[in-house]
C-alpha cells in the first residue's frame, strides 16, 4: 500500500517522505523506465537505445531480480556528488536509473575522475 502524500509521517521530527514527491515526479517523467542511453557501457541497441528496465518489473537477465528505479543526477560526473548536494538538485537535473546502470555509470565516472590530470596547485603554496 502506498503512503498517502497528504499524511506525512515523521520520526523524531524528520519527514520520512520528504523526497517521495520528487522521486515520483522523476519516475513519471521517465514513464517508469530507466533513462540510461548507454552511459553504463551497454549500448541498449535492442531496446531502441534506452535501458529496458521498468520500475516494479522482474528482470531475469543475470539474476537481477526486482527493478527499483532511483532518482539520481543525470550527469554522470554529478553522480559523484556528496549525498546532501545530490539531494538538493532540481528535478530537471535528475533522471531515473536502474541499479545496474546507475552503479556502472558511477563506477566509470569515478575511474574517469581518478585518471584526470591533477589540478594545478594554488600559487599561495608555490615556494
Amino acid at each position: 500500500m502506498r503512503p498517502d502524500p497528504q499524511q506525512h509521517r515523521s520520526v523524531q521530527g524528520v519527514d520520512l517522505f520528504a523526497g517521495a514527491a520528487l522521486w515520483e515526479a522523476v519516475l513519471a517523467a521517465a514513464a517508469g523506465r530507466c533513462q540510461c542511453r548507454g552511459t553504463c557501457g551497454t549500448s541498449h541497441d535492442k531496446d531502441g537505445g534506452r535501458c529496458p528496465a521498468v520500475h516494479g518489473a522482474y528482470q531475469t537477465k543475470h539474476g537481477r531480480g526486482w527493478v527499483h528505479l532511483l532518482a539520481a543526477p543525470a550527469d554522470p560526473a554529478a553522480l559523484l556528488l556528496p549525498p546532501h548536494k545530490a539531494a538538493a538538485l532540481p528535478k530537471r537535473e535528475l533522471t531515473a536509473w536502474c541499479r545496474h546502470c546507475h552503479d556502472a555509470t558511477r563506477r566509470d565516472a569515478k575511474a574517469a575522475q581518478a585518471s584526470a590530470p591533477a589540478a594545478e596547485s594554488d600559487a599561495l603554496f608555490d615556494l
